[in-house]
């Protein structure tokens, strides 16, 4: 009975030598977590990682732990691998708060400068305008497709970017627009031809401009896909969103009593001098303002009248304590001009005794040819 148990004990534990092993608990294993794996068939688990987490050929491997095991069931360094196809991951998406990026649009990339864009007809007023102001028609009109490819630019531009531009280089704009039309219009009917004997003599001559004078009016062009008249940048612009009666010293009347143009383009990073330039420019013109002490009598431009620029000064410039003998707009436009012209003219007007004159304008064309 003694031998019979011996023997059965040595049974038992022959195999537990044999394998080289302790005998020990089976452990639990964990079940394989192969991200997005389970979700595709259950849904997406909480605390699990987003299939965009992972690489399109990511693989999983996990290691058996090379202690006892039954042998028919896993080798010692056995490595599990599971291949996640590529098409059964999904590329990141953008979340609510995420920004969705978007392939940017041409003019994105390379935004229209004020100053570039007032650049490229530069050359055309550096080449056909002098220092005086007179223009070299003549020559220009040899380059009036120059000049019409200059103004195409004008139709062309984009009007989201001139939204973006600031308020200065939008005043520049329509100064620049202002004038080179006006120039093309001239260039286009020169030299002046009147319509009839009658008007060469009532006009003083075959050169003034008012024997086109139908013509500039009714001038039509567009600028931003829209049509405009000079008429209605003056009206739109100048007189009302801008409001910066300086502005009226810088525009062409493409005449002697003008302001007399300038040879390089107006530009938003200087625009202040350039009129301030303008205005004093103008001004020292005995064909804009003069004085005759003797006679006591201030001769003013035409301009400066209430029917035509006259009433833009009073908003900036209406005083009640000096010149209280003039008119209101008249009394905005002496204020206005005490800053553009000598201590002593200045004492004169606000001390002296006189009478306004207002100078008759001189259509003849500002003709440098």
């Amino acid at each position: 009975m003694a031998k019979g148990l011996v023997v059965f004990i040595i049974i038992l534990i022959v195999p537990v030598f044999i394998s080289g092993c302790s005998p020990v608990e089976p452990k639990s294993v964990e079940p394989l977590d192969v991200g997005g794996f389970e979700s595709e068939r259950e849904g997406t688990v909480p605390g699990r990682p987003e299939p965009d987490q992972d690489g399109p050929d990511k693989i999983a491997t996990i290691n058996i732990d090379p202690g006892c095991h039954e042998p028919d069931h896993d080798k010692p360094d056995k490595i599990a691998t599971i291949d996640i196809e590529p098409d059964k991951v999904e590329s990141a998406k953008p979340g609510p708060g995420d920004v969705e990026s978007t392939k940017a649009e041409p003019n994105d990339l390379t935004p229209v400068q004020p100053a570039s864009f007032h650049d490229k007809y530069a050359n055309i007023l550096k080449e056909f305008v002098n220092g005086n102001g007179m223009v070299d028609y003549k020559g220009l009109r040899r380059k009036r497709l120059e000049l019409r490819g200059v103004l195409q630019e004008f139709n062309k531009l984009d009007r989201g970017e001139y939204e973006s531009w600031p308020r200065q280089d939008k005043i520049a704009f329509w100064i620049n627009v202002y004038n080179l039309q006006k120039l093309r219009i001239i260039t286009n009917n020169y030299p002046i031809k009147p319509s009839s004997r009658i008007l060469t003599i009532f006009y003083r001559g075959t050169n003034n401009i008012r024997h086109i004078e139908g013509k500039i009016t009714g001038h039509k062009f567009l600028v931003m896909d829209e049509e405009f008249t000079f008429a209605t940048i003056e009206k739109r612009f100048f007189r009302v969103e801008f409001d910066d009666p300086r502005v009226f010293f810088a525009i062409s009347s493409a005449c002697l009593s003008s302001p007399p143009l300038r040879n390089e383009p107006y530009y938003g990073h200087n625009l202040s001098r350039q009129l301030d330039e303008q205005t004093e420019r103008f001004l020292s013109s005995p064909l804009a303002f003069g004085i005759d002490r003797e006679k006591r009598k201030v001769y003013l431009s035409a301009l400066f009248q209430t029917s035509w620029y006259g009433r833009e000064f009073v908003k900036k410039f209406a005083i009640d304590r000096k010149f209280k003998d003039q008119p209101a707009e008249t009394r905005a436009v002496l204020n206005f001009i005490t800053n553009y012209i000598s201590k002593e003219n200045v004492t004169f007007l606000e001390t002296g005794n006189y009478t306004i004159k207002y100078m008759t304008y001189n259509w003849t064309i500002n003709d440098g040819s």
